[in-house]
């Protein structure tokens, strides 16, 4: 089968798949649908005394949460994405000043460190400030 595809012009693989892409997300959307409208029926009319929806108002529902939230599908959210691969290199450049640091402390300077990470408040001192008491 792999091979088969692997043969394939790209025409023809889009050709294959575009059907089967737009299949599922019609499958994805009767049956998000569905669960909300099923959702909002049994819980809002007995909650919050709204009137029960009909399946296209759940749809519609469904895609004021889409525009709003974002998320709901498998590609929807980039910008969250990017947004997590942005802070997961924030957070692997801030080990590796950390770690830089780390390398040109002295043990005195270290144990310091320590000790204000440990401190009660969560607060720490600078690693040059002198206790004031």
């Amino acid at each position: 089968m792999n091979e088969r595809l692997m043969k394939m012009s790209k025409l023809t693989r889009v050709l294959v798949f575009a059907p089967l892409a737009i299949l599922g997300m019609i499958i994805f959307t009767a049956i998000g649908g569905t669960i909300v409208m099923l959702l909002w029926n049994w819980l809002a009319p007995e909650l919050f005394g709204l009137r029960l929806i009909t399946f296209w108002q759940a749809i519609g529902l469904l895609a004021l949460c889409r525009i709003l939230f974002g998320g709901f599908g498998l590609s929807g959210g980039s910008h969250r994405n990017s947004r997590r691969r942005m802070g997961g290199r924030i957070r692997e450049r801030m080990r590796e000043r950390m770690a830089e640091r780390w390398d040109q402390m002295t043990p005195e300077e270290r144990e310091r460190f320590r000790e204000g990470m440990d401190d009660r408040s969560g607060r720490t001192r600078p690693l040059d400030s002198t206790p004031s008491a």
